[in-house]
């Protein structure tokens, strides 16, 4: 008898947390307001870290520039460089490993030559 009854309760179990994974699949992505006021789903937010993180990759990695001088940030597929540079040559680089990277739709570079403003 006490057998029957804990089969019962762990099929229950097993349908509940069945049932709120399958809702949970199935349920449209949340949306979240953005600090410029739009709406970005979570996917929109993870595709634009990842863009981040490999444009940021991109430029550590190449010897020329130096990684700590320049900023990312993208929302949307939209990269915002920013940052102090030493040469118009790195910004020029910067942008072409943005523009380089998978998901980038634009680009806008705000960055500037140290010593010119």
């Amino acid at each position: 008898m006490k057998r029957i009854h804990l089969t019962a309760i762990a099929a229950a179990l097993a349908l509940a947390f069945g049932t709120h994974a399958l809702a949970a699949e199935t349920a449209p992505q949340t949306e979240s307001k953005t600090a410029s006021g739009k709406t970005a789903s979570v996917g929109e937010y993870v595709d634009d870290a990842v863009i981040t993180s490999k444009i940021k990759t991109a430029v550590f990695q190449d010897s020329t520039l130096k990684a700590t001088e320049i900023n990312v940030e993208t929302h949307q597929g939209i990269v915002q460089l920013t940052g102090f540079v030493k040469s118009r040559a790195d910004i020029n680089q910067a942008v072409r490993l943005a523009r380089g990277v998978k998901g980038v739709k634009s680009i806008k570079n705000d960055m500037v030559v140290k010593g010119r403003q």
